[in-house]
C-alpha cells in the first residue's frame, strides 16, 4: 500500500501558520520551512479528515479549548531528549552543588524546556547521588521546576514511565537506585521511584509569556532558543536572567550560544554562563 500523499501547502497557507506560531508561541518558521510544516501537519489533517490546510487552520483558530492549537505546536516542534543528554552539564551541576552551594539552605533549579521529563529527572538523580556522597545543607530543601509549552509531553513527564530502550545507556547501578522495573503487562518499561518524582514540579509555561516570580540557582534552557528568532531569543534570555539568583548558573544546549544576544551573564565554559554576585557595600 502506498503511503498517503502529503497535502499541498500553499504559500498563503504557510504564511498563516507561520504568523500564528510566532504570535502564540514565538516560534520562528522562516521561508524555506514549507516542506517541514507540510510534512509535520499532514498527519493532523489526515486524522481530522480535513480537506486541506486552509480548513485545518480555520479549525485550529476557532477551537475554543486551545487543544487543537497545542496539537499544532506539538507537531511543529521536536521533543527529542534523553537521560543525561550533554552530560558535562550534569557533572558541572554536581560539582557546584557540592562545592559553592554546599551550605545553601535550599536549592532551586528550573528545567525551562523539559519535554517528556528526562532532563529534570536527570537533575534529580544527579543531586540525589551528590547528596548521598557529600553532606549538603540543601538536601532537605531541594526543588526542581520543570516546564514546557506542551501539555501532552508534560502528562508523559509527570507519569515518569519510560521504555527500557530509553535507559539503555544508563548504568545498571543507577537504574536499580532510581527506577522500578515493570512486570507483566508493564514488562519492558521502567518508572522513576517516588524519591525522584517527588522532587520535580511540572508546570505549563510559555517562555514568551510572563514567567514565574521565583529565583533559581540553576536554569537549564537547553535546545530551545534555536526555535526562536533573534528578537524573541533576546527577550526570553533577558527574562530568564531575571529569574536567576546572583551567582546562579545558566545553561544552553551545546549547539547553541548566547553570542549576539545582550545579557549580563559571564561565560564560564561551553554552553554555561554565570550571573554576577551582588557586590557588598
Amino acid at each position: 500500500m502506498n503511503a498517503p500523499e502529503t497535502p499541498v501547502l500553499k504559500a498563503a497557507e504557510f504564511r498563516k501558520v507561520s504568523a500564528l506560531a510566532r504570535e502564540k508561541f514565538g516560534l520562528n518558521l522562516p521561508e524555506g520551512k514549507e516542506g517541514l510544516v507540510a510534512a509535520r501537519l499532514a498527519k493532523r489533517i489526515r486524522e481530522g479528515q480535513f480537506r486541506g490546510f486552509e480548513e485545518y487552520f480555520r479549525y485550529v483558530t476557532a477551537e475554543p479549548s486551545g487543544e487543537a492549537l497545542m496539537a499544532l505546536i506539538d507537531s511543529l516542534t521536536t521533543n527529542h531528549t534523553a537521560f543525561f543528554r550533554e552530560p558535562a552539564h550534569f557533572d558541572f551541576l554536581r560539582e557546584r552543588a557540592t562545592g559553592e552551594f554546599r551550605d545553601s539552605p535550599s536549592l532551586r533549579i528550573w528545567s525551562a524546556a523539559c519535554s517528556s521529563g528526562e532532563e529534570p529527572y536527570t537533575i534529580a538523580m544527579t543531586l540525589l547521588e551528590a547528596a548521598s556522597q557529600t553532606p549538603c545543607r540543601w538536601a532537605d530543601d531541594l526543588h526542581i521546576l520543570a516546564s514546557d509549552i506542551s501539555t501532552r509531553v508534560l502528562e508523559k513527564a509527570r507519569a515518569g514511565v519510560y521504555e527500557a530502550e530509553r535507559l539503555d545507556k544508563m548504568p545498571e547501578e543507577r537504574r536499580r537506585a532510581f527506577l522500578l522495573k515493570g512486570n507483566g503487562a508493564r514488562q519492558g518499561w521502567f518508572k522513576l521511584k517516588p524519591a525522584v518524582r517527588n522532587l520535580v514540579q511540572f508546570e505549563r509555561i510559555n517562555l514568551i509569556e510572563p514567567l514565574p516570580r521565583r529565583t533559581f540557582s540553576f536554569i537549564f534552557c537547553r535546545n530551545v532558543l534555536m526555535y526562536f528568532d533573534h528578537s524573541t531569543q533576546q527577550a526570553i534570555v533577558a527574562r530568564l536572567v531575571e529569574c536567576l539568583e546572583p551567582g546562579g548558573y545558566f545553561f544552553v544546549g551545546h549547539s547553541e550560544t548566547l553570542h549576539g544576544i545582550e545579557h549580563s551573564l559571564s561565560y564560564v565554559r561551553p554552553a554555561t554562563y554565570v550571573k554576577a554576585r551582588r557586590r557588598r557595600a
